[in-house]
């Protein structure tokens, strides 16, 4: 088990990177926007399960080649970019039958299992993620404490459950701004093109920055 005082400092470190808003909460408020507090919690609860192989994979080692390997990096960070670029365009698409669900109060009509493994790829798929993951969880293992694969696991499940909470709390936010606006199909629809818009340039942003050397 992690000691302690690395598990209060980890948990310190994780909630200050994780309250600051960033792609994962640029993500959360597109989605929200996009497709009201539903579909924005699903999402939210996908993208944080997304976590859980990135935790898994770095606990074994697994992780640490990712990060390493100049082209596997490149091909994760091309491929969640896409798919946040093409999540966006969606939302700007269908920006016209989102108006017309908000102003007849019905749900989105893509299934929440859609919903949800949406946000899975996009977190499964963020390199920020995976190089934060094999940078920052070592240094809060004990090594004299032993079973460290478990030890990171432990701080992953921490991140996760704070990462939870924060985007979900996002979420919930972002869906008040889009059920105060919903009283004009027109002001919902800008608001699910302006959350595709935000989804597009966060994609823009994990493919151009962060480049492997």
């Amino acid at each position: 088990m992690v000691p302690p005082e690395n598990l209060l400092a980890f948990t310190l470190a994780a909630f200050v990177l994780i309250v600051i808003p960033g792609p994962s909460v640029l993500f959360t408020i597109g989605r929200a926007l996009a497709l009201g507090r539903i579909g924005g919690l699903l999402s939210v609860l996908g993208n944080a399960l997304g976590l859980l192989p990135i935790i898994g994979l770095v606990a074994i080692g697994v992780g640490g080649v990712v990060a390493q390997s100049v082209v596997l990096f490149t091909i994760v960070k091309v491929v969640g970019a896409g798919y946040l670029v093409f999540l966006g365009i969606q939302a700007i698409r269908h920006r016209g039958r989102a108006a017309a669900e908000a102003a007849g109060g019905v749900i989105a009509s893509r299934s929440a299992w859609r919903q949800l493994g949406e946000g899975f790829v996009v977190g499964v798929t963020n390199p920020k993620t995976i190089a934060f993951f094999v940078a920052v969880l070592p240094q809060f293992v004990d090594l004299a404490a032993g079973a460290v694969p478990l030890q990171m696991i432990q701080l992953g499940l921490v991140f996760f459950v704070i990462a939870l909470i924060s985007d979900g709390a996002w979420a919930l936010a972002a869906a008040g701004a889009r059920t105060w606006f919903g009283r004009s199909p027109k002001r919902i629809a800008a608001l699910s093109a302006t959350g595709g818009g935000l989804m597009i340039g966060l994609g823009g942003v994990l493919l151009f920055t962060g480049a492997k050397n």
